[in-house]
């Protein structure tokens, strides 16, 4: 009967700091967008 070995290492260290440049790189351009959307909204409704 074999067994699977599993690996319990986890995330590496650089891996988050990269998830968190990643993040950023998405976030922000996502972010201004909604600015810009809900302002153009908002000025459709209130004249």
């Amino acid at each position: 009967m074999s067994t699977a070995r599993t690996d319990d290492r986890g995330p590496q260290e650089g891996s988050k700091g990269l998830v968190a440049f990643a993040w950023t790189l998405v976030g922000i351009p996502l972010v201004y967008g909604l600015y810009n959307t809900v302002k153009a909204a908002s000025a459709l409704f209130t004249g």
